[in-house]
C-alpha cells in the first residue's frame, strides 16, 4: 500500500509505515485528517443539515480549513483567548465534535504495519504502536470535548477510538509457482491483533452466486499495479490455501484469523495447495475455480462486486478448493459437524453430523451440550461446517475438521450463546436479518488430528418427525444422504424445500462423478465397520422450528450417547 491513508466507503486502512501519527499534532496536521474532514461534512450534510448549515454561515472559506484552525487554537490555547463565531454558539460546536467522534468510529478501521519500508514508522511490537494510536485519538476527542464544554467528564468510556484492528505484513520469499510471477512481492499477514467484540458491516448478509468450474486461470485477470493486495496463508485442515485479499476486501482478510490457522512464515513458503484471488476488479460477478495441472493446484475467484461483499463468499471458496483438492486424495468431503462428547464416566463419543446450511447441525449439538451437562465432562468440535472422512492407516473410520472456528448465524445459536463468547467474536450486520457471527471454536491441533466416528447422522430439518432413526443398510441410508434434501431458509441463493447433491454445493456437486464413487467406498465401510448411521429431525425448517424440534432431536441423540 503506497498510501498513508485510504478510504473506501465505510472502510480506512491507515499505514503506519508511510506515516506514524504521534501526538495531537501529528493528526491535524495529516493529509488523511483533512480527507477525513471532507468525508465527514459530506456525512453532516445529509444527516444532520442544520449543523452542516451553521458550519457554513461561521466560515468565510473551507470548512474544513477553519475547523482545522480552530483545533489547532483549542489545543494550545485558553478558550477565552479565541475569537471565533463557532464559540458563539458552544452547544453546536460541542455537537459537531460528537458527531465527528461518532462517524470515525462508525468507521471500519484498520492498520497496516510493515516489517521493513525505507521510510515511515516501524516498530517490531505493532500492539504497542497501535495501541498508541488509540490512546491518542480517545485523548484527542476529549480534550476537545471538554475544553468546549468548560469541564471535566464524570463518566469515561474506555472505547476503542483508533483502530479495530491491526496488521503486521512481512515479505516473504514465495514458492516458485510458473505462471504466477504477478503474485511475487505480495506482502504476507504475519500477525493479526483484533480488538473484540468486533461489528463488521459487509454490502451483502448472504450468498447467492454459486461456485462454478472455469476453463480459463483467473490468475490472468490480476493486476496488483497499486500494490494494494496483500496475502492471508490459510492452514485449512492439513492445506496451504494461500489468499490473497484486494484492500477493500479487508473485512474479510481479517475475519480470517477467527477461521483458519494463519501458516507461519516457514509454512507459507512451501508450495500451496491452492491459491484463492479474493477481490479482483474485472466489472463481473464472478465466483470460479480452476485447475491448474502444470502446476498441481487450484485456483479460486471471487470478484470485487457489491452483492459479494460477504463473509460466506471467502468461507465457502476456500472450502471449495479444499474439497477438491481431498477428493483428488481419495478423503470425502462432509458438509456438516463433528463434536467429541467426553462423559464423567470415562468414555468419549465422536459424533458426526451431515446436513446444508440451516439443518441444524450446530444447534442440535448446542442443545444436546445443555441437556447433558450432568453426563458430559466436556466436549471439542472437531469441525463445525466442513471436514473430511477417510481410512487411516489402520484401515478404520476417522474424521478431520477446516476450521479452528464457527461462522454461524446468530438467530439459529442459543440466546446465550453469542454473548458469552461476545469477547473473542466478530459479528457481521448483527442489525440485519441473516445476521452472522465467527467464534472461536477449536484449537489447529485438535482439527488435523484423525477422529473415530461413533456414528454418522444426517440433519433432516424438513420431515414433520421427532428425534432420530438409524438406518439398517447402506442401500437404506444412501437415498437420503445423496440427495441431500432440506428447507432452505433464505440464506443463501435458495428458499424453500430443494436438493443438494451429497448436501455438499462446494466442491462435490461440482465433481458428482468423482464424489460418487468416493461416497460408495465410505458408506460401505461405515456399515462393514457397523458404525451407526442415520438422520436426526431437527425440525429447523418447520414453522416455529417444529415446536421444540431440536430439542426433542437433543433429546433422542442424548439416549444413543447414553447407550439407552
Amino acid at each position: 500500500m503506497k498510501e498513508a491513508i485510504y478510504f473506501h466507503d465505510n472502510t480506512v486502512i491507515l499505514n503506519y509505515s508511510k506515516k506514524y501519527i504521534k501526538d495531537n499534532v501529528d493528526i491535524i496536521s495529516s493529509e488523511g485528517f483533512y480527507t477525513y474532514l471532507t468525508r465527514f461534512l459530506k456525512d453532516l450534510h445529509i444527516h444532520h443539515h442544520d449543523l452542516y448549515l451553521w458550519c457554513k454561515e461561521c466560515t468565510d472559506g473551507e470548512i474544513e480549513d477553519h475547523l482545522i484552525h480552530l483545533i489547532k487554537q483549542l489545543l494550545v490555547m485558553d478558550i477565552e483567548d479565541i475569537q471565533d463565531p463557532m464559540l458563539e454558539k458552544k452547544e453546536n460546536l460541542l455537537a459537531i465534535v460528537e458527531e465527528g467522534y461518532n462517524y470515525w468510529r462508525h468507521l471500519q478501521r484498520y492498520s497496516f504495519l510493515y516489517t521493513h519500508n525505507e521510510e515511515g514508522f516501524q516498530l517490531q511490537n505493532f500492539i504497542d504502536a497501535d495501541s498508541n494510536v488509540n490512546a491518542l485519538v480517545l485523548n484527542f476527542y476529549r480534550t476537545l470535548e471538554e475544553k468546549i464544554q468548560g469541564n471535566k467528564n464524570k463518566v469515561y468510556r474506555q472505547l476503542q477510538a483508533g483502530t479495530n484492528a491491526s496488521i503486521l505484513l512481512e515479505y516473504y520469499t514465495q514458492y516458485q509457482l510458473k505462471g504466477y510471477e504477478c503474485l511475487e512481492g505480495i506482502p504476507f499477514v504475519n500477525q493479526i491483533m483484533m480488538r473484540t467484540p468486533l461489528i463488521l458491516h459487509p454490502r451483502s448478509n448472504k450468498r447467492t452466486n454459486t461456485f462454478m468450474k472455469t476453463d480459463i486461470n483467473p490468475i490472468k485477470d490480476f493486476v496488483n499495479e497499486e500494490e494494494d493486495w496483500i496475502c492471508y496463508p490459510a492452514k485449512v485442515g492439513k492445506l496451504l490455501i494461500l489468499s490473497y485479499f484486494q484492500r477493500d476486501q479487508i473485512s474479510s482478510a481479517v475475519a480470517m484469523a477467527n477461521l483458519f490457522e494463519l501458516a507461519t512464515q516457514e509454512e507459507a513458503m512451501e508450495k500451496p495447495d491452492c491459491i484463492m484471488l479474493f477481490g479482483i476488479k474485472d466489472d463481473k460477478k464472478d465466483t470460479t475455480y480452476y485447475y491448474d495441472e502444470t502446476n498441481d493446484l487450484f485456483v479460486g475467484k471471487v470478484s470485487n462486486a457489491n452483492e459479494i461483499d460477504y463473509f460466506g463468499y471467502t468461507k465457502k471458496m476456500i472450502l471449495t478448493l479444499h474439497n477438491l483438492c481431498v477428493m483428488k486424495k481419495g478423503w470425502l468431503p462432509i458438509h456438516g459437524a463433528m463434536v467429541n462428547l467426553y462423559l464423567k464416566d470415562g468414555t468419549k463419543k465422536g459424533l458426526l453430523f451431515m446436513g446444508d446450511s440451516g439443518a441444524g447441525k450446530s444447534e442440535t449439538i448446542e442443545a444436546l451440550s445443555v441437556l447433558a451437562s450432568n453426563i458430559i465432562d466436556h466436549q471439542e468440535v472437531v469441525f463445525d461446517d466442513m471436514g473430511s472422512v477417510h481410512l487411516n492407516e489402520e484401515g478404520k473410520l476417522v474424521a478431520e475438521g477446516t476450521e479452528i472456528g464457527a461462522f454461524v448465524r446468530l438467530d439459529d445459536l442459543d440466546k446465550g450463546t453469542a454473548y458469552r463468547d461476545m469477547d473473542r467474536s466478530i459479528f457481521f450486520n448483527p442489525e440485519k436479518a441473516n445476521a452472522r457471527v465467527v467464534l472461536p471454536a477449536s484449537s489447529y491441533r485438535i482439527i488435523t488430528q484423525d477422529h473415530p466416528i461413533d456414528c454418522f447422522l444426517y440433519a433432516n430439518n424438513y420431515t414433520d418427525e421427532r428425534g432420530m432413526k438409524l438406518f439398517d443398510s447402506m442401500e437404506e441410508a444412501l437415498p437420503t444422504f445423496i440427495e441431500g434434501k432440506r428447507n432452505a431458509l433464505g440464506t443463501t441463493q435458495e428458499k424453500g424445500l430443494s436438493t443438494t447433491f451429497f448436501a455438499n454445493p462446494f466442491g462435490p456437486m461440482q465433481e458428482k462423478e468423482q464424489c460418487t464413487k468416493l461416497i460408495h467406498t465410505i458408506f460401505e465401510e461405515l456399515f462393514h465397520q457397523e458404525i451407526p448411521v442415520g438422520e436426526i429431525y431437527t425440525c429447523l425448517g418447520l414453522e416455529d422450528k417444529g415446536n421444540h424440534g431440536i430439542q426433542k432431536a437433543a433429546e433422542a441423540l442424548l439416549e444413543f450417547v447414553k447407550g439407552e
